[in-house]
């Protein structure tokens, strides 16, 4: 299950959601007078990092006034390598309250993120030589294997040191048989790890879909024939359209995947992106794909919540984290606005 969440519980201090100073808040306090994203204006009553109430919340609270905002939950980013580059305080501080980590050296595992949540893959497990040991991902971000046998050792060692999915990459010349990477995949499976593909052409992810994949790591780039998007209709796709320059096909895919009925899930590949926080460019090329407000708000909130197990993010709702974006305008008609949020708390604390 998910790594737990380290919820604040010390002394939140910061400015106000309309910019002013406010004076020191305790570990209770609300937030009022601002409209729930695609629900009431409502108080959000706050205690030890939880929503602890919504609607009446205790008059001996301390207030913090955000009249004329709307409050939306922060942001789960699906594609991030923190390893690669280390910017925790600045996901946090762009809205972002989780990732999940789709390759990253061994001795990451055991990296402590504070409040921020992370699901971790580990190495992808590769072909010896495959990708993305001969780039960018040279210096630990693959575990290279051969056999079923290895395959299954590999996926148990990763497991016993805290992974909660595995990677497989089918990109490049040296790629693993079709018996070891569903080997892999099933006993991933068998330990409750989802498993996430790199295939970027239709072949491949056709080929992921067939060994037991469960999610696409990026959008595939190159056109996907209808038979592989239908293959698809059933499992997720993690968006990256911006990682790879917003192509035509790109964006063409997932609206096809999403209209046939995968799951889409807000991802960036941050760390090979650059943009801290919730990316301006990658909701840009979401709205592109035909998703409206309501749906990129889902792919990057009550979606990846679901799908990947962070339990008290997702959502504005009694016993959730109050890990809340704070914003000037309503993302359902303007999704842009998600990048831009006035105020972020996480887990009670702004930012």
């Amino acid at each position: 299950m998910l790594l737990a969440a380290i919820l604040l519980s010390c002394a939140h201090t910061g400015r106000g959601a309309n910019g002013g100073d406010e004076p020191a808040l305790t570990d209770h306090f609300a937030l009022v007078g601002g409209k729930i994203v695609g629900g009431p204006t409502a108080d959000l009553e706050i205690r030890d990092g939880l929503i602890v109430a919504v609607g009446d919340v205790d008059p001996d609270a301390e207030r913090v006034d955000v009249s004329g905002r709307w409050i939306a939950p922060a942001f789960i980013d699906s594609h991030v390598h923190l390893a690669y580059l280390p910017a925790v305080d600045q996901m946090i501080a762009g809205g972002v309250v989780a990732g999940v980590d789709l390759a990253a050296p061994l001795e990451f595992l055991n990296t402590d993120s504070g409040s921020f949540q992370i699901l971790h893959a580990g190495p992808m497990i590769t072909a010896v030589g495959g990708y993305p040991t001969q780039s960018w991902g040279r210096n630990g971000y693959g575990l290279e294997i051969a056999t079923a046998q290895e395959a299954t050792a590999a996926v148990d060692d990763l497991h016993g040191r805290g992974a909660r999915l595995i990677k497989l990459p089918l990109a490049g010349v040296q790629v693993l048989d079709a018996e070891v990477l569903t080997t892999a995949a099933q006993r991933a499976h068998d330990h409750g790890m989802k498993v996430a593909s790199h295939a970027l052409g239709d072949e491949e992810a056709a080929l992921a879909a067939s060994v037991g994949a469960d999610a696409l790591a990026h959008t595939p780039t190159g056109a996907l024939v209808d038979s592989t998007v239908e293959v698809w209709s059933s499992g997720a796709v993690i968006s990256t359209l911006s990682a790879f320059g917003g192509r035509d096909e790109a964006v063409d895919n997932l609206r096809r995947l999403r209209e046939a009925g995968a799951t889409v899930l807000y991802g960036t590949d941050f760390g090979n992106t650059r943009t801290a926080g919730i990316d301006p460019a990658e909701i840009a090329l979401l709205v592109d794909a035909g998703l409206d407000g309501a749906a990129i708000l889902a792919a990057g909130t009550s979606s990846p919540a679901a799908y990947w197990g962070f339990d008290d993010l997702g959502a504005v709702e009694v016993g959730r984290a109050a890990s809340l974006l704070i914003l000037t305008a309503d993302p359902l008609q303007d999704p842009a606005a998600l990048a831009t949020a006035e105020t972020v708390y996480i887990a009670g604390r702004a930012q």
